[in-house]
């Protein structure tokens, strides 16, 4: 990948941000490729010498490593931190590098952390469930462990506490801890069986000349559109609403100024790719296809 740096930020910085230790162990996948779009993994592959990224963009991702690096230097006891583990998959190597696991005579614990933002942590993330669920079958593949309890420990990097005071279901930290629920074995063998044939399928058919796969509404973190109910000299919407129908019923409702009332459409979006979160959109053909 060329990196750029369009800021003319100092090379010490340029330095520590363009820093890359991530190292798969040789393994055909990781699970944080498994649950994400394989088209996505095979075209950042495939074009990895032609993508552009400016080094300033790196920096979330390096504050992340960093938060990760503080905590793994800590770690003693039944603690085990930082390791990558592996198991044999339908011919494929599969690992992931699990940040945390308290081993008790009970069970496992998974830890992950995560750098994130506060809407992260209010709003439910299912890939969250996912990659930790994928966790909890590596370690019971490779090791015959029975986990117990999978968690997040999030750091909020935009955390306020003037929020925290105010807010009800606001965090009441900077740094909280959730707990994800433990599928039962037959779920997470279903998951991890889907994934593994989805990227195989995949890579058969980039190698025979097939069209990828398209990613799913999911994996370009696609946004329903909506239907703002708007007043005539307010700048923010009156409501929001998942229909027409609803944001005109509602407007039926207001005894005072209807007439200054109205919808507004909003489009939805697939995000991942409008902004090219993914990095490799100028050369998808499904996001080509679609401009």
């Amino acid at each position: 990948m060329k990196v750029t740096n369009k800021f003319n930020l100092p090379q010490p910085v340029v330095t520590a941000l363009n820093k890359d230790d991530y190292d798969s162990g040789g393994s055909h996948r990781s699970i944080t490729q498994l649950i994400d779009s394989p088209r996505v993994s095979i075209l950042r592959k495939e074009f990895d010498e032609d993508r552009t990224e400016d080094v300033s963009d790196k920096l979330w991702s390096v504050l992340g490593t960093a938060v990760h690096k503080m905590f793994e230097d800590t770690a003693s006891g039944d603690y085990i931190s930082e390791e990558r583990i592996h198991t044999k998959h339908s011919n494929w190597d599969i690992s992931g590098a699990i940040d945390l696991q308290l081993i008790e005579p009970d069970g496992v614990t998974l830890i992950d952390y995560k750098c994130t933002s506060v809407w992260s942590v209010i709003f439910d993330k299912p890939e969250w469930h996912n990659q930790l669920n994928a966790y909890a079958w590596l370690v019971r593949r490779s090791r015959g462990l029975s986990v117990k309890t999978l968690q997040i420990c999030a750091v909020l990097r935009d955390w306020k506490q003037r929020d925290a005071e105010s807010k009800q279901d606001y965090p009441k930290a900077p740094l909280v801890v959730i707990d994800i629920p433990v599928w039962d074995d037959e779920k997470q063998d279903e998951y991890m069986d889907g994934r593994i044939k989805l990227h195989s399928e995949a890579e058969f058919a980039r190698l025979t000349g097939e069209r990828l796969p398209p990613c799913s509404t999911q994996e370009r973190w696609g946004r329903d559109p909506t239907y703002a109910v708007k007043k005539d000299g307010r700048k923010t919407a009156v409501r929001v609403f998942n229909s027409d129908n609803e944001a005109r019923a509602y407007i039926g409702t207001i005894t005072k100024d209807q007439k200054k009332h109205s919808v507004q459409h909003r489009p939805g979006e697939m995000t991942r790719c409008k902004q090219d979160w993914c990095g490799v959109a100028m050369w998808c053909d499904q996001y080509q296809g679609e401009s």
